[in-house]
């Protein structure tokens, strides 16, 4: 058929016993872990229109490019920066300590209280104090070196300090995604993760919503600290009066930069997550590594004496918001404020506020996320006025950044400054840290950037593509305790094996950056032997289908052609749940409709059968966190979801497919 058109075989989808129990309400809860993710998998190659008439860019102080590229006859090439790595802390908590000795007074954490929503802090020199009374409590309780201490709550002030004070005493902090304790039915990845740690101390920040998860732990012989100090758990709040004795300094001192300072955990995207361990000169080598490209003589507006104001939800448990805003606002003497609002439609309200109180100086987040707040900002000028009011750049990862989106942001920034705003992106891993970022002004999105300081990229030929990996600091020792996995992912080389595919926006000029491209462990082969880079096809194809769809499963391995599993958008199936009067098999139906619109309209730009959808269906039981289908972090696993969906895999390739199927 042509593919401006497209034909619904009936009105009755054969999922309608779940369309039945309310689409939207399962659909947000998955949509709400659609996080920033560590490995962007979902970054297309998208060229910007001309802009040789456009304001120019506030300059973005780090230095730019100066690559180093040697080329193997095999077609391998290694890449790193001629920039040196720039100044590091001996540790975590020694960064906390220079910093209270240098600005005891200055705000370092804030946080709204859920009681009066006023905005309460914590100085330098306050955090420092009550994270060493909270070490010597931990040492009371039996943490150290081989005895973790376990957070399953989320961002907080007081997750901030058990997290620092552990690591005073040389104790691994074990942040555990939330999801795990508070949406999974089984609690089988939070029973992995303890099992695979083996914590002494437990804490969350209220008990009873994280009560069953930790009855569901057994015998754990652990001891529980709440800040509530609910139920018999020990009370957080008593522990900031523990009297510190010299043994916090002595275990301070042991620190090195072998010493395990966390173990963060893989989303599990295949399999059961594999917890990291992350030493603590690995965090300070990434730390030194972003210090390396700064220079703030590029921007003539740097004024030393600002702080910096940094707002962000990303949670703790992945490297994004721990190990990079965290650990780096912590360094360089900021003022951290803990955002307790989400990219969903029911939580971004809070970020607004913050943002209006805070005016932060950096901004990174999902381009879900930055599309509503282009919404919000075009229609309130106060609001857009904060957000710029002392903004360097804005950061987006995880997912892809449309030029139409690229675009607005650009005319706010120009309405609200006069220039256009730097928007970047970082590339890394939970296994390696932050690897590549962009440090340059650029007129594109869909860049990866180039390697940080003290980092060396091995791009090796495979499969028609160039598989990236990685060696240095950043980079962990292996995983705990997985000796035969270990083996799989080092190579002979000693470089960490990411799985990704990456390409030279010009492969005779390494400096203007490399680009994402895909999965290799993804892409298949059609029946006609032509191969499918799902990695590129899926983001550009549910940026194509925006705002209807969150995300989507593509499939066709071994078929004649592309089939395409979709989740829809929670927010905009309310949106036509409210136009059908509540009639949900109508909005349904309305919904597959303009979503083959879309998806013809996609097809039509796009030459060949590597890149074009013949069938597709809308999914209306949410991905589960619990089978694998979707990790903690909101990647989808293609290949988990079509294991546990064969039923509905199946149905898109069939000679007479379903009603359900949508042919274009």
């Amino acid at each position: 058929m042509n593919s401006n058109n497209f034909e619904t075989q009936s009105n009755v989808p054969s999922q309608s016993v779940k369309v039945a129990d309310s689409v939207a309400a399962p659909l947000a809860r998955a949509a709400s872990l659609l996080v920033y993710l560590q490995r962007p998998s979902d970054i297309g190659d998208t060229t910007l229109p001309d802009a040789a008439n456009l304001p120019p860019f506030r300059p973005l102080p780090q230095k730019q490019p100066d690559m180093e590229c040697t080329r193997r006859p095999d077609g391998t090439v290694y890449l790193k920066q001629r920039h040196a790595p720039g100044e590091r802390p001996r540790s975590v908590p020694h960064a906390l300590a220079i910093r209270a000795e240098m600005h005891p007074d200055r705000d370092w954490l804030k946080q709204r209280n859920p009681d009066t929503d006023a905005w309460e802090s914590i100085t330098y020199g306050d955090g420092l104090r009550r994270t060493r009374a909270l070490a010597q409590a931990f040492l009371d309780m039996g943490a150290g070196p081989d005895a973790p201490v376990m957070i399953l709550s989320g961002n907080s002030i007081e997750t901030a300090l058990v997290m620092v004070a552990a690591m005073t005493i040389g104790a691994p902090a074990a942040p555990i995604s939330v999801p795990y304790s508070l949406m999974s039915t089984d609690f089988a990845k939070l029973k992995h993760c303890f099992g695979a740690v083996q914590p002494k101390v437990l804490f969350a920040a209220q008990l009873p919503p994280f009560e069953p998860a930790i009855n569901a732990l057994g015998d754990h012989g652990c001891t529980v600290i709440t800040a509530d100090g609910a139920n018999g758990a020990v009370s957080y709040h008593g522990l900031l009066d523990t009297a510190v004795t010299p043994a916090v300094d002595a275990a301070l001192d042991a620190i090195t930069d072998d010493t395990i300072g966390k173990y963060l955990f893989t989303s599990g995207s295949t399999g059961m997550p594999k917890p990291v361990p992350t030493t603590q000169g690995a965090m300070c080598s990434m730390i030194g590594g972003v210090e390396g490209l700064r220079d703030d003589a590029r921007d003539p507006e740097y004024d030393p004496d600002q702080v910096d104001n940094v707002l962000d939800w990303l949670p703790w448990n992945h490297i994004s918001g721990s190990n990079v805003n965290f650990n780096g606002a912590l360094w360089t003497g900021a003022t951290f404020w803990i955002d307790g609002g989400k990219p969903t439609p029911a939580l971004f309200g809070e970020t607004i506020r913050n943002v209006l109180d805070c005016k932060p100086s950096t901004f990174g987040t999902a381009p879900i996320a930055l599309a509503m707040l282009a919404e919000a900002m075009e229609e309130d000028d106060a609001l857009l006025e904060a957000f710029f009011a002392n903004m360097r750049s804005i950061g987006y990862g995880g997912a892809t950044l449309s030029d139409d989106l690229y675009e607005r942001i650009q005319t706010l920034a120009i309405k609200a400054t006069g220039r256009r705003i730097p928007i970047i992106t970082m590339y890394g891993a939970t296994e390696t840290q932050g690897i590549t970022v962009v440090h340059w002004e650029v007129e594109r999105v869909g860049l990866i950037g180039l390697p940080l300081p003290g980092l060396t990229l091995k791009l090796v030929p495979t499969m028609g593509k160039l598989e990236v990996r990685v060696k240095g600091e950043t980079v962990m020792p292996g995983y705990h305790n997985l000796p035969e996995k270990n083996a799989e992912v080092f190579d002979e080389e000693g470089y960490y094996c990411l799985g990704d595919a990456a390409k030279f926006v010009d492969e005779d000029d390494p400096n203007q950056g490399i680009i994402f491209d895909g999965r290799v462990g993804e892409d298949f082969k059609l029946s006609s032997g032509t191969w499918v880079s799902v990695g590129v096809l899926r983001p550009d194809l549910v940026a194509a289908c925006s705002p209807l769809v969150f995300d989507a499963v593509i499939c066709g391995q071994d078929k004649n052609f592309i089939g395409a599993m979709f989740w829809p958008s929670p927010a905009a199936f309310e949106e036509y749940a409210k136009a059908a009067d509540g009639d949900q098999m109508a909005a349904f139906m309305k919904l597959n409709q303009d979503l083959a619109t879309k998806v013809a309209a996609f097809n039509a730009a796009e030459p060949g059968s590597s890149r074009r959808i013949k069938r597709f269906l809308v999914m209306t039981e949410p991905p589960s966190i619990d089978k694998g289908e979707i990790t903690d972090k909101g990647y989808v696993n293609q290949r988990m979801t079509q294991d546990c969906r064969t039923d509905l895999v199946a149905s898109l390739f069939v000679e007479a497919p379903p009603p359900n199927v949508v042919q274009l």
